[in-house]
């Protein structure tokens, strides 16, 4: 007589836990995935922080500034009346680098007295060139905190570097150097681009 064993009879309540088992360990690997790779795909917001910003402006009064984010940065877009205009000029004497001689603080086509494409719109990073503080808009000529020819502008409230309506810095200031004119160009009379240009910059 042959000693052949036969297999055990299935027990099914073993095979339903062996395959819930290893669904639930399958899932927890798919749980433990999911996060990881998601953290090496960049978010929108991230991707929006270097990417271009376009701006309607159509509803900029004269006199007004608005602010928006661009590489977690903020950029100010001013919008000047005549009046401002002509505080440039006045301004000119007092200033460190009138000329925008340097060249790292913005594009060729903001090298003018206004610092911008358009006379009308200063579009400048809001961040002091001394240690990174947001200077304060002071447009009010003759401030009484600023002097009597005071004729209207940026202040830095953390060491007091003062700026004219087209981000130049006035001597004997701590900032080193005048607000940076960040990469602009206009699709429209009323909508801008901010972080690209029409030479390729970005």
């Amino acid at each position: 007589m042959s000693n052949t064993t036969l297999p055990e009879p299935c027990d099914p309540s073993r095979r339903t836990l062996l395959l819930a088992t290893a669904c639930a360990g399958g899932a927890m690997a798919v749980g433990a995935a999911v996060p990881f790779v998601a953290s090496l795909t960049p978010s929108e917001r991230a991707r929006a922080a270097g990417a271009p910003v376009e701006v309607d402006i159509d509803k900029l009064a004269p006199g007004e500034m608005s602010v928006v984010e661009w590489r977690g940065k903020p950029v100010w877009i001013l919008r000047r009346t005549p009046e401002m205009l002509a505080a440039l000029v006045k301004a000119e004497p007092n200033l460190a680098d009138p000329g925008s001689g340097v060249e790292a603080q913005q594009p060729d086509y903001a090298r003018n007295a206004h610092r911008s494409i358009k006379p009308e719109y200063l579009v400048v990073v809001g961040i002091c060139t001394h240690l990174g503080c947001s200077p304060s808009s002071v447009f009010q000529p003759g401030n009484p905190a600023l002097g009597a020819d005071w004729p209207g502008g940026f202040l830095c409230p953390c060491h007091g570097s003062t700026f004219d309506l087209a981000g130049r810095v006035y001597k004997n200031k701590p900032a080193p150097t005048n607000l940076e004119v960040p990469p602009h160009k206009y699709l429209s009379d009323t909508r801008l681009v901010i972080g690209a240009d029409d030479n390729g910059t970005a």
